[in-house]
C-alpha cells in the first residue's frame, strides 16, 4: 500500500546533477563552493609550507595560507526538481591527476578566471574542451583587480562564441548562483536529453 500524498510535496525526487568548479591555483574555487553550499562544505584544505615555495606562485595572492589538496564539495538546491552537487578541483598541476575522477559523470564545469593571471585557466579550458564537457567561464573579480568586459576576456582566452562568459564574485552568493544557472542552461542547450 502506498502512503497518502502530501499536499504540496514534489511528485518525484529531484534530479541530482554533478558540476565541476575548476581553474588555476588561488582563483577562488573553495570560496565559490562555500558561498552557495546549503550544507557545510567539505574542504580538503592544507596549510601551505615552505616546501611549496618553488611550486606555488603567491604573487597575486600573498595572503593565501592554505590550498585544496583533493577537492571541495557542496550542494545547492535550485528548485524542487534540481539539486547541484558541486565538486571543486585542486588548482596546482601536481594534483591534476584527480581531475578525471572528479569530472566523471559531471554535466558541466565552471572555469574560474582571475584577470590578473588569465593564463592560469588555460589548463582547465583545454581539459574541458578535450573531453567535450560543457563549461562556462566565470571571471572572478578580486579587490583591486582591473575590470574587463566578458567579450574582452573571451577574446584574450580565445573562448568559442557559444561558451558563456560571466562576471562574478565568488564571495557573493547571488553571483555564484547566476554562474551556475548559466552553466545549467548552457549544458541543456548542448545536451537537451
Amino acid at each position: 500500500m502506498l502512503p497518502p500524498e502530501v499536499p504540496g510535496a514534489p511528485e518525484r525526487a529531484p534530479i541530482a546533477v554533478k558540476v565541476i568548479v575548476a581553474g588555476g591555483f588561488g582563483v577562488g574555487k573553495t570560496t565559490f563552493v562555500g558561498s552557495v553550499s546549503e550544507i557545510v562544505p567539505l574542504q580538503t584544505e592544507a596549510l601551505m609550507t615552505e616546501a611549496s615555495t618553488e611550486t606555488d606562485d603567491l604573487t597575486a595572492t600573498p595572503a593565501k595560507a592554505t590550498t585544496t589538496v583533493a577537492m571541495d564539495f557542496g550542494r545547492l538546491t535550485l528548485d524542487d526538481d534540481l539539486v547541484l552537487f558541486l565538486f571543486g578541483t585542486p588548482g596546482q598541476q601536481r594534483f591534476w591527476f584527480m581531475w578525471d575522477d572528479l569530472a566523471r559523470g559531471a554535466v558541466g564545469a565552471v572555469v574560474l578566471a582571475d584577470t590578473r593571471r588569465l593564463a592560469d585557466c588555460f589548463p582547465a579550458l583545454d581539459y574541458f574542451e578535450s573531453c567535450g564537457l560543457p563549461y562556462v567561464v566565470a571571471v572572478n573579480h578580486f579587490d583591486g583587480s582591473e575590470r574587463f568586459e566578458p567579450d574582452d576576456v573571451r577574446e584574450a582566452l580565445t573562448i568559442p562564441p557559444h561558451v558563456p562568459v560571466v562576471v562574478m564574485d565568488a564571495r557573493h552568493r547571488i553571483t555564484v548562483v547566476e554562474s551556475l544557472l548559466s552553466l545549467v542552461a548552457h549544458a541543456l542547450d548542448l545536451t537537451p536529453a
